[in-house]
């Protein structure tokens, strides 16, 4: 399951990260931030430009895990 309700998570207990990758060089900012979710609940993703307050989608450890293979097999990628 996959919701974008933030309620909770902008608490200052997640850790967000952000990509190395996420930054082109342009200056525009294209940062996407990950937490890892307390209780192995799963992992929640937001856009930094917005903060957590201009929505979070969670993702439960096996939709994340999906996303992850499917980002490094290439599904994603701009022909």
């Amino acid at each position: 399951m996959v919701t974008s309700n933030n309620r909770g998570l902008g608490s200052p207990e997640l850790r967000w990260r952000k990509s190395i990758r996420s930054n082109d060089g342009s200056g525009g900012g294209n940062c996407v931030m990950v937490a890892v979710l307390p209780t192995e609940a799963g992992h929640a993703v937001h856009d930094s430009k917005v903060g957590v307050n201009g929505g979070v989608l969670a993702a439960e450890p096996a939709v994340w895990a999906s996303f992850l293979n499917a980002a490094k097999a290439g599904k994603f990628d701009r022909a």
